[in-house]
């Protein structure tokens, strides 16, 4: 009869032991997977803060919604009031001085925009200094449709008003010129959203009375952003940047004539004002009219941490279907594989990401992938040798690991096709190992 330590002895050495074995120490590992992404996120935010930084030195997104006229106008409000000993009603009328806003009748944008990277230690950041010319012409301003008699109107106090953002990063000043006179813009600072205006000095009396012409020029150093509100009955815009990888965003995409190349990208909108949900002209307040914006994002799509992420991300498949190919090697050729050796081509595999994330933050993505899985590959290759006293299966796991990180690096690279690549992929993979065990005595 045998002890129950040869039992336990035999248990332990049968298939389904070693399973369960390599399965908890598949399981143990993810957590110097949980550190690798940790220690993503945290140069990856590292990276986030250091362009934060920069930007905000250099100059932030640009966002410019303008020219606007601008003309105070008088209105009354009635009350009836009790004075005197015997109460009797006296009626008062105080004014208020309201605004009056109107948009013009058309605006076009042309926007030449050259980008270029600021760095600091291993980060990039992506800034832009982008001249702007703005045209477009007025048509006589009108109050009858609200009822306010001409002389309410305070025609000497009309002005023209830009809402922007990044005042800081403007390089010299802006002047609207027009066919008639010219007015010279300061700036002005409102309390909503993160806007700040630029305001012009008062416009020679009865100016807004008759139709006329306008232009001016900005020059902004910005950064991550450039977008316009599409406030001219008739809108047209033209962006060109050396940039080569625009992100069209905001409440209205570009014409299908747009181009995109190595050497950059040009795009043109053309806006009417049936296509927008607001007026030309508002009597009170200006609302805010951002969320109607329209531009170009300069973002660097795909980053090196969200790439080094997404490679995180596949750490388990990779670690089981090694640990797989080396279990299905040790159950068909009866070789003697200890949990420690297992653990030791787990780490290594680990060991893959830390070196893909050192790598790349002194390279690019493709190169540092290609040193990393390298040098994992010949590792565990040579390690497997000193295992399995054969040329054929260290060959062999060399071989599948090479498939399997070439698999992963094509997953990554794919953005639209990445699922169906991975499901067909694993599809053959399960479809192999199914083919590969379907004669292993598992009792």
């Amino acid at each position: 009869m045998e002890s129950p330590i040869s039992i336990v002895a035999k248990l332990l050495q049968s298939a389904t032991a070693r399973m369960i074995l390599i399965g908890m120490l598949t399981i143990f590992l993810l957590i110097p997977l949980a550190f690798v992404n940790e220690l993503i996120q945290d140069r990856s935010q590292r990276q986030q803060e250091v362009v934060n930084e920069i930007t905000a030195k250099w100059g932030e997104e640009v966002r410019v919604s303008g020219p606007v006229l601008k003309i105070p106008y008088r209105t009354y409000e009635e009350s009836v009031s009790v004075v005197g000993g015997n109460k009797s009603p006296v009626a008062q009328r105080k004014v208020i001085v309201r605004d009056a806003y109107f948009f013009p009748e058309t605006l076009y944008i042309d926007a030449d925009v050259n980008t270029q990277f600021r760095s600091r230690s291993t980060y990039d950041a992506v800034v832009y200094t982008s001249t702007m010319d703005f045209k477009g012409t007025f048509i006589p301003v009108d109050f009858s449709s609200k009822g306010i008699p001409d002389e309410d109107v305070l025609w000497e106090k009309a002005t023209f008003v830009i809402n922007t953002t990044n005042l800081k990063g403007i390089k010299k000043q802006v002047t609207i010129e027009t066919n008639r006179f010219n007015a010279s813009l300061e700036p002005v600072y409102a309390q909503r959203d993160k806007a700040q205006s630029l305001e012009s000095t008062v416009l020679p009396k009865d100016a807004a009375k008759s139709a006329f012409s306008f232009k001016f020029s900005i020059t902004y150093d910005g950064s991550s952003q450039l977008m316009f509100v599409p406030i001219g009955r008739t809108t047209t815009a033209s962006v060109k940047s050396n940039w080569s990888d625009p992100k069209f965003s905001g409440h209205y995409l570009p014409a299908e004539n747009r181009t995109i190349s190595e050497d950059g990208f040009s795009a043109n909108w053309k806006i009417l004002h049936i296509n927008r949900p607001f007026t030309q002209q508002y009597f009170g307040d200006l609302p805010e009219l951002s969320e109607f914006a329209f531009g170009v994002d300069f973002y660097i799509q795909a980053d090196q941490y969200q790439q080094n992420e997404r490679a995180a991300k596949y750490g388990f498949l990779v670690i089981g279907l090694t640990f797989l190919t080396f279990f299905l090697i040790q159950t068909i050729s009866k070789i003697r594989i200890h949990i420690f050796q297992y653990t030791m081509i787990g780490l290594a595999l680990v060991m893959f990401y830390t070196l893909l994330i050192s790598i790349t933050e002194h390279s690019n993505f493709s190169t540092a992938y290609l040193i990393s899985a390298t040098a994992v590959i010949v590792l565990i290759g040579l390690y497997s040798t000193t295992i399995i006293r054969s040329q054929k299966f260290p060959l062999l796991i060399s071989g599948s690991l090479a498939a399997l990180y070439s698999f992963i690096f094509l997953i990554i690279r794919l953005e639209e096709y990445a699922l169906l690549v991975g499901s067909i992929g694993l599809f053959a993979i399960l479809a192999a190992v199914m083919y590969i065990s379907r004669k292993i005595e598992w009792t």
